[in-house]
């Protein structure tokens, strides 16, 4: 078996980081398969796949093909109709065009039997660069019915494709009134490396890392981990942070919160930037309640250092891998009560569930759980015990190898 693979990022965000899993899935239980990546940008992902043994190759993406995205808000609703930057459109199809001659320059060297693209912009490149005879497979880690040009374009092209995959069964519904019958859509939880995730393990010095001081003894340390897209909740989670400094007295609970993380994408209006959100919380008098550590490229350490994880996306959640990591790490989860993410945690009983988009409801579930540290832990080891079970990378192997036999099959 041949595969090659597409992704929109060479550094690693959600999605990379689920590509990341398969390569290595991939390479532990099939190390006869030939595998391939191309990637836009040297990183993280291109790293970790090189010292797979995975071939590599870095084919950067034009300006304005990088810059080209629908937009989206933080708080689910559009940022204006249209795609941002609408007057890049020609420079965007331009490039655009002359990046699909250069992979698929790649790819007719390399010759895969499958093209697994994850990620929109290698989508649409992709329909047009894939040699024909290989199969097309699009791995789709985002709702498409709520972003009207992205979906129009995805159903231009959809036929090119053997099969989608969705991250979730929630994404599975939401592709189908997009693509209705007109392509296979098979669902596939993402996976977590359990040995990296796990309780046990090293922990990096939070507050060293965000310029702060030591807290007193018996603080609660609360964490969003999370690239700095709009829709990813930092304000809400800043908003829950100032209710509970407001209205709980420190003899109660001691909280200090830490945004982690910094700017994945390039595409234009899509992010936040560590400037403005440390400019937000000293706005609302929270500079020395809330440290930033920026991009850190081991997660699991910042989470051993928490002891509640947070999930405020302000859009439905395709999946929430950061959910199924910080449960692998034992850790208590607090997230929106929405798409994917509602799939991943049972509320009270291995993480616990807010209202989308209530920084009131998010900051009684943070309040409660800093004052009962017995639930936390009661919490986080019923996480790991879920996520063992449901998130464990042979789960994916299994999964995948059948899936990729039966598509180089398909006629």
């Amino acid at each position: 078996m041949h595969i090659t693979y597409l992704s929109t990022s060479g550094h690693l965000g959600g999605a990379e980081a689920v590509l990341r899993e398969i390569l290595r899935t991939l390479r532990d239980t099939q190390p006869t398969w030939e595998l391939d990546l191309v990637a836009p940008s040297d990183g993280e992902l291109v790293r970790a796949a090189r010292a797979l043994g995975v071939r590599v190759a870095v084919v950067p993406f034009p300006t304005a093909l990088a810059r080209f995205g629908e937009r989206r808000s933080e708080n689910g609703i559009g940022r204006g109709l249209g795609w941002s930057a609408f007057g890049q459109v020609p420079a965007a199809a331009v490039m655009g065009a002359r990046y699909v001659a250069r992979l698929r320059h790649v790819l007719s060297l390399w010759q895969p039997e499958i093209v697994h693209a994850n990620g929109i912009k290698m989508h649409l490149v992709a329909r047009w660069a894939t040699p024909r005879d290989a199969r097309l497979v699009w791995h789709i880690h985002d709702y498409l019915a709520a972003r009207p040009m992205t979906s129009r374009l995805l159903s231009h092209t959809v036929g090119r494709c053997a099969a989608v995959v969705a991250t979730s069964q929630s994404v599975t519904e939401d592709l189908r009134t997009v693509f209705g019958d007109r392509v296979e859509i098979a669902t596939l939880h993402n996976a977590v490396d359990l040995d990296r995730f796990s309780p046990d393990g090293p922990a990096v010095d939070l507050d060293r890392l965000a310029g702060l001081a030591a807290p007193p003894a018996g603080v609660v340390r609360v964490g969003l981990i999370a690239v700095l897209a709009w829709w990813k909740g930092h304000r809400l989670f800043l908003e829950a942070i100032e209710k509970i400094a407001r209205e709980t007295a420190e003899r109660e609970v001691s909280v200090r919160a830490y945004v982690i993380g910094g700017p994945l994408y390039q595409t234009e209006g899509s992010q936040r930037t560590l400037n403005d959100l440390r400019r937000l919380a000293a706005e609302m008098g929270l500079a020395h309640r809330v440290g930033f550590t920026g991009f850190l490229e081991d997660p699991a350490r910042a989470m051993r250092a928490l002891d509640i994880v947070v999930h405020a996306s302000t859009e439905p959640e395709p999946f929430g891998l950061v959910i199924a990591e910080a449960m692998a790490c034992g850790r208590p989860v607090v997230a929106s009560r929405s798409g994917g993410a509602a799939e991943l945690i049972t509320d009270d009983v291995d993480g616990v569930s807010f209202e989308p988009g209530s920084a009131d409801d998010l900051a009684g579930c943070i309040t409660r759980l800093a004052k009962d540290p017995t639930r936390r832990i009661v919490l986080g080891c019923a996480a790991r015990a879920t996520a063992v079970r449901r998130f464990d990378s042979r789960r994916l192997a299994a999964q995948l190898v059948p899936f990729y036999e039966r598509l180089r099959h398909k006629h």
